[in-house]
């Protein structure tokens, strides 16, 4: 494990390499990883583009590309931007163990309620979509549920994206965006994370541009499109929210 939350930031790629879709990780490969396979049984929420539920399906139903027309059944997710109080973000770079986009660098978190979960389906407040976030916090990153709370969660909107990844594994989802500033104590599962790190906000372009693995597709399109306007206002992120809109970022 690699844990840094100093803001030496050892990466090597060039900028033009930056954004390398992760398709050219090899569709063929090594038998899948037990536990993330195991995890492929999990029910996600499946949600129409109004964000409406219509179902549940597997988490492998719900990231197999159908290689018939290429589509990905499109659910409900979350992805969580975590802040320490001096407003360094964290980063985390995916485990070569994933199913989905191994070896990638991500925000904090991002994941799904599971339908299975009866009070990650409440939609009062958001409050399935924050319970979510609590526990795979402490499942990915070791946070203690403690300092986690639901209400911890400021929820900002929703986007709409989807990719198609290596062909076999992508994503389509409403994706809730959840920030946190809070410090945290931090032990990352080996099986999730590979690396943690916090960034400052004025090394961000510099850190981005170095990274010597790709970025998530979502994690892309939240930088390309509002993360530094929202970073810039951590502390007034209530005039940027919109609930209402699912902003539909391609």
């Amino acid at each position: 494990m690699i844990l840094s939350t100093a803001k030496r930031l050892c990466l090597r790629t060039s900028p033009s390499n930056l954004l390398r879709s992760s398709s050219s990780i090899p569709k063929t490969g090594p038998k899948l990883d037990e536990l993330q396979e195991h995890a492929l049984k999990e029910e996600c929420i499946l949600v129409n583009e109004n964000d409406t539920v219509i179902g549940s399906a597997s988490k492998k139903d719900c990231h197999r590309v159908d290689p018939t027309n290429g589509h990905v059944k499109l659910h409900r997710a979350f992805s969580v931007f975590l802040f320490n109080t001096k407003g360094d973000m964290l980063v985390q770079r995916r485990s070569v163990h994933k199913i989905t986009f191994p070896d990638t660098y991500t925000n904090a978190c991002c994941s799904h309620p599971l339908h299975e979960i009866e009070n990650e389906r409440e939609e009062l407040n958001e409050l399935g979509i924050r319970r979510a976030a609590q526990r795979r916090l402490n499942y990915e990153l070791g946070i203690p549920t403690s300092q986690i709370r639901p209400e911890n969660f400021h929820y900002l909107t929703r986007i709409h994206y989807s990719n198609t990844g290596d062909g076999i594994w992508g994503e389509h989802e409403i994706d809730y965006i959840l920030f946190l500033q809070k410090d945290v104590d931090l032990n990352p599962n080996l099986n999730e994370v590979s690396e943690v790190r916090y960034i400052p906000r004025t090394a961000l372009d510099t850190t981005v541009s170095q990274l010597n693995a790709p970025l998530t597709p979502w994690f892309e399109l939240i930088l390309r499109h509002r993360l530094k306007l929202w970073w810039d206002n951590l502390h007034q992120l209530k005039k940027f929210e919109d609930h209402t809109t699912i902003n539909r970022f391609t």
